[in-house]
């Protein structure tokens, strides 16, 4: 008996590839089909034309989204690439400068994680070399498929690596860098950060109640107090009873010691860095 012929033909993800030879349970011929996401498998006529069958199965399965800007590994997400090798493939960037493209599978499983910049690198390979303020002294083993080297920076500490980011330098430091940085932007002046004093004054610390910096309801006396904190010292500006008259002592206090303290600051630099 004659059957109609679906090579080539769509049903949804799936396209007919050829006749298996076998019928199904329904008695219609059974068709070897390729999805559009790379699987394989079987369906009938009647499957495919009532539109029973449109996948593998993927369709039922709840998709892994890519989003533009994640990052996998070395890799950050440009765009979307298009279906390329019945494959969803993503536009990605390495953090060694180059593009590549990679279908969304390997990305979520974690299959590809770079450009192919990074390559399996054997114990003595990396001793020796310098990757900012670090030094590679040794192999420090493989973690859950992740190559570890111990490193001694330029301060004396050593701390343990992964690969990938030594050879992409995010990481060029046992942290000291981040840390004087940090030292840096915080604009200290004998133990004072103006950084700091700009920033609370306007913005009260997550444990304040009263809504004021420097201002607070003290439970044993049910009265409202104001302090201030300067290089390093704490002064006490008195208790009230209405908060008006606690927030106007703060003003005073800032007007004290933190306005001619900034006024300091900034004249005697005539700039706004320190």
């Amino acid at each position: 008996m004659a059957f109609k012929d679906l090579r080539g033909v769509r049903y949804g993800k799936l396209t007919c590839i050829e006749p298996t030879g076998e019928k199904g349970k329904d008695g219609c011929m059974s068709w070897r089909c390729i999805c559009d996401c790379g699987n394989e498998c079987t369906a009938t006529t009647a499957q495919l034309g009532r539109g029973d069958k449109k996948s593998c199965g993927c369709l039922q399965r709840k998709p892994q989204m890519v989003q533009n800007g994640q990052r996998f590994g070395m890799l950050v997400v440009l765009g979307y690439a298009g279906i390329q090798n019945r494959r969803r493939c993503w536009r990605c960037q390495c953090d060694c400068g180059n593009e590549c493209i990679v279908s969304g599978t390997s990305l979520n499983s974690g299959k590809q994680k770079s450009c192919g910049c990074i390559r399996p690198l054997g114990p003595k390979e990396l001793v020796g070399q310098r990757f900012g303020s670090l030094l590679v002294k040794e192999y420090a083993g493989n973690r859950e498929g992740r190559q570890y080297w111990l490193c001694q920076c330029d301060c004396g500490n050593t701390t343990e690596v992964w690969q990938s980011n030594l050879l992409s330098g995010h990481t060029k430091s046992c942290g000291c860098r981040q840390k004087e940085s940090y030292r840096k932007n915080l604009k200290l002046i004998d133990g004072t950060s103006v950084t700091q004093i700009e920033k609370r004054r306007n913005t009260p610390i997550k444990s304040n109640t009263s809504g004021y910096t420097g201002v607070y309801w003290k439970s044993k006396t049910q009265m409202w107090s104001a302090q201030i904190t300067f290089k390093g010292k704490t002064y006490y500006l008195g208790s009230f009873s209405d908060i008006t008259d606690a927030v106007k002592a703060r003003k005073r206090g800032e007007e004290k010691l933190f306005d001619n303290f900034l006024a300091w600051y900034y004249e005697d630099r005539g700039t706004l860095d320190p």
